[in-house]
Parts: structure tokens; C-alpha cells; sequence
């Protein structure tokens, strides 16, 4: 992706604009006014120290890109909003997905916080009550028969478990599919189908086959040649891929296969869950229960990261009767089960799920209107599924040209992994009408300036 600076005739917009508000989405939202620091903590000013020191102890490519964005630096959060060091702020429809209920929403941030004064670590010695009701939280919203739940820290983590959980049952040969993504640890990254990442670490794991996404007879010709030893792995939508959204009924019919040829099917949702696709699961929509089911990002809370690998009693067989078969010292600890359980209460008490299913679409006709002067030009197309939505460019640097042009009038967005024609939105479902005011009036001003730079 080609990222050039912003232009310095750039209008840098802080906070809603004077328009007229979008039409009030049901149930309301919480509030997301700004907030002072809390008292006795200050904000870094010396944002070249901050560059310098990426620069010197984390990565040159890092330091270089914090530099094009600005170089400035995120130092308080909450809602909506991201503040940096110069005292600016952003408004957040990114995140990558993590943000579903806003940054720091204060239910989980209180909990959070009751754990850390009582005991936000464990002895892994004797039983934990807080990790116990967090699974029973997450259990009572999966798909019936996913009761039992593995805590882990990361999305990366939540694949491995669920690979390590195939293989405990004999499955060795791994399907996934093209432009698929689902993490970069080892085995995960065998299974995130992009050359780009894989390459240099390979070999990886082996007989991992890759097949189309939305392609029901690809799956099955590899499932034919794999009976009774097959791992599938799909995500419900491509997020990094894009957000490729799958015609009606690929999932039933990529269950049926599973079933069919004895494959154990592992739906990643670390992206697509917890209300993200308006829904709490992108396979409620075809009522389809996986054998394993991947929840991350969103579980969070937008505070303390968690994820987890949900299954079925008959598919976490292994894990159940040896619990030292598959353990990490961090994974299911109190603090981030604390925050777990208290992101699945505050999301059944304000209906997040109902609020992205009404946002989303108010959101993605707002950025069709927004994009259609440019469509059949610099715009392809664009598509999106509850709070989850890309914009296609015809050229890849329009992507980065966008973003850059975003983030100098006060707005972050992202790109995708596995698709750089991609610019990709994950807003939060507490979005309020001013902040969506704000976001589609500077998407069209920055998509006018994306235009007249790569034309002039």
C-alpha cells in the first residue's frame, strides 16, 4: 500500500461538524462526550522522543510510518474518541474490530478494575470462579452445544487452540481458504493464506490446503480427497480479506460438507462476533452451529485483550479430560475474564447486538452516498454486513492516499491485510448522530482530496 503525506493545504477537522444530525437509530447510544485526564497524569508532549524511541527499540518500519501519519501519539481513549499528545482527537472507525462497545466503557472498566484491588492474577493451582462465569456468560450467546469455552489472550491463540484441538481428534489435514486470515503465530499463519506473511517463515505446517472463498464445490473436492482427516477453517465474512460477504447459504452448505466427509468445521468469528455483523455470530444468519467457534476482539471490551475457542462437548472431548494438554500461564486469567463477563452483561443490558443491527445500515448508506460521485472511477464498489464494512478502490494507493487523508481531518480507519484495494470500517455501535455526521462529511471531503491528488 503507497502512503503519501497528506497534503499541508489540508482542513484538519476535531470535532462534529455543524451540520444537521442523521436521524436518531434506536436504542440510543451512550453518551461519548470527552472527558478530562484522569487527575494527577499527564499527556507525552515530545513526539520526536516517541518516534526515536520506535526508532530505537521497536522497529524502523514502525517508526517510519508513525512519522507519514504525523508522528503523533495515542494517549487517552474513551467512546469514540482517541486523543493523542498535541492535544487533538479522533474520531475511531477503526480499531480492527476491537471496539464494539467503544474504548473504556465504563461497565467493564469498573470491573476491570475491581479485579485488579482483588486478584488480577491466578495460581493456575485451584479453581477460578471469575473464569468459570465468563464461560458461562459466553456459553449462554453461542450457537446451542458450544458450552465449553478455553480462555486465551489473543485471536493468534484461539486458532492454535482450535488446530491443536483437531489434531487431539486425528484431523491433521487443514483446509482454509484464499484470502482467509486468522493470525500470525505459527500454525495460525499456516492457515492465513497470504504469500506476503508466509513466505519467510515457511515450512509450515503441513498438508494445509487452500481453497476458494464462497466456493461450496472447491471445498468439497478437497474434503473428497481428505475424508475423515479434515480441518475447515472459514470466517462467516473476509474481514482482512476485504470484507467479502459470501452469497446466502454458503455456510449451511459448507457445514453439510464437513458433515459429510468427517471434517471438523472451525468458524472464526474473532472479527465477525460479539455483534459485530449485527448479529451476536455471522452464522446466527443461517443458523449454523461449527464444531468450534473463534471469539476475540470484541470480547474484550475494548480494555484488557481476551479470546477464547468455544466448542461443542463431543469436539473439546481432549482438552476436557487432560487440562494440562493445551495450558498457557496468562490464558483465562481473572483480570481478563473480568473484563469478558463484563462486556457480555453490559452488551445484554444496552442491546448492542440490536444497535449494530440498526446502525450498520444507516452507516453503509451514508458512505454509498458519500462514494457514489466516484463510483466507476476511483470507487469499485462498496459493501458491508452489520458494523463491518469496506470501500473497494480501483488502484491500491488510493487506499493509502484515503487513510492519510482521514487521519489529517481527525478520523482513523484501516486498511485490510489481505486485500490493499480495501479501505476498511469497523465503527463502534455506540456511534451517536453527531460523531456519524462528522465521520460521512469527512469521508466526502477526503475522498474529494484523494481524487484531485491522484488526478492532478
Amino acid at each position: 500500500m503507497t502512503m503519501s503525506p497528506p497534503s499541508t493545504g489540508t482542513t484538519r477537522t476535531t470535532g462534529p461538524s455543524a451540520g444537521s444530525a442523521a436521524p436518531s437509530a434506536e436504542p440510543s447510544a451512550p453518551s461519548t462526550e470527552s472527558v478530562a485526564p484522569p487527575a494527577g497524569t499527564t499527556a507525552p508532549t515530545d513526539r520526536p522522543d516517541v518516534v526515536d524511541l520506535y526508532l530505537k527499540h521497536i522497529g524502523s518500519g514502525r517508526a517510519v510510518m508513525g512519522r507519514v501519519m504525523g508522528g503523533m501519539a495515542e494517549v487517552r481513549s474513551e467512546g469514540t474518541w482517541i486523543h493523542t499528545d498535541d492535544g487533538r482527537r479522533f474520531l475511531d472507525f477503526g480499531g480492527y474490530g476491537v471496539f464494539i462497545m467503544g474504548h473504556r466503557h465504563p461497565a467493564v472498566v469498573e470491573a476491570v478494575h475491581r479485579q485488579i484491588d482483588t486478584h488480577p492474577l491466578a495460581s493456575r493451582v485451584l479453581l477460578e470462579p471469575v473464569a468459570a462465569r465468563a464461560a458461562q456468560a459466553l456459553a449462554a450467546h453461542t450457537p446451542p452445544g458450544l458450552d465449553y469455552v478455553h480462555f486465551v489472550n489473543s485471536g493468534t491463540e484461539a486458532t492454535e487452540a482450535a488446530l491443536k484441538l483437531a489434531r487431539a481428534h486425528g484431523l491433521t489435514s487443514v483446509i482454509t481458504t484464499r484470502s482467509g486470515f486468522h493470525g500470525k503465530t505459527l500454525g495460525a499463519l499456516s492457515v492465513t493464506a497470504n504469500a506476503t506473511y508466509q513466505t519467510p517463515f515457511q515450512p509450515l505446517l503441513p498438508d494445509v490446503t487452500q481453497v476458494a472463498y464462497d466456493d461450496p464445490a472447491d471445498l468439497e473436492q478437497a474434503l473428497a480427497a481428505r475424508r475423515d482427516r479434515a480441518c475447515v477453517i472459514v470466517e462467516p465474512v473476509q474481514g482482512e480479506g476485504g470484507v467479502r460477504i459470501p452469497r446466502p447459504g454458503y455456510l449451511s452448505q459448507v457445514r453439510a460438507l464437513c458433515q459429510a466427509y468427517g471434517a471438523m468445521l472451525v468458524v472464526d468469528e474473532i472479527q465477525t462476533g460479539m455483534g459485530r455483523l449485527g448479529t451476536w455470530w455471522g452464522v446466527d444468519a443461517e443458523g449454523v452451529r461449527p464444531d468450534v467457534l473463534l471469539v476475540g476482539k470484541g470480547l474484550s471490551g475494548g480494555v484488557v485483550p481476551v479470546a477464547a475457542m468455544v466448542a461443542t462437548a463431543e469436539a473439546y472431548a481432549p482438552f476436557s479430560r487432560d487440562p494440562y494438554l493445551h495450558t498457557s500461564t496468562y490464558g483465562a486469567s481473572p483480570i481478563a475474564c473480568a473484563a469478558a463477563l463484563a462486556t457480555v452483561r453490559a452488551m445484554e443490558e444496552e442491546d448492542t447486538v440490536a444497535r449494530a443491527a440498526a446502525l450498520g445500515p444507516r452507516i453503509l448508506t451514508g458512505v454509498r452516498d458519500v462514494c457514489a460521485p466516484y463510483q466507476g472511477g476511483l470507487v469499485r464498489e462498496v459493501r458491508g454486513r452489520g458494523l463491518l464494512i469496506g470501500i473497494e478502490f480501483a488502484e491500491e494507493q488510493a487506499v493509502g492516499e484515503l487513510l492519510l487523508e482521514l487521519i489529517s481531518r481527525g478520523v482513523l480507519v484501516n486498511n485490510s491485510l489481505n486485500s490493499t484495494r480495501v479501505l476498511r470500517l469497523t465503527p463502534p455501535a455506540v456511534v451517536d448522530d453527531s460523531a456519524l455526521d462528522l465521520f460521512l462529511t469527512t469521508l466526502g471531503a477526503a475522498l474529494r482530496g484523494t481524487a484531485d491528488r491522484m488526478t492532478g
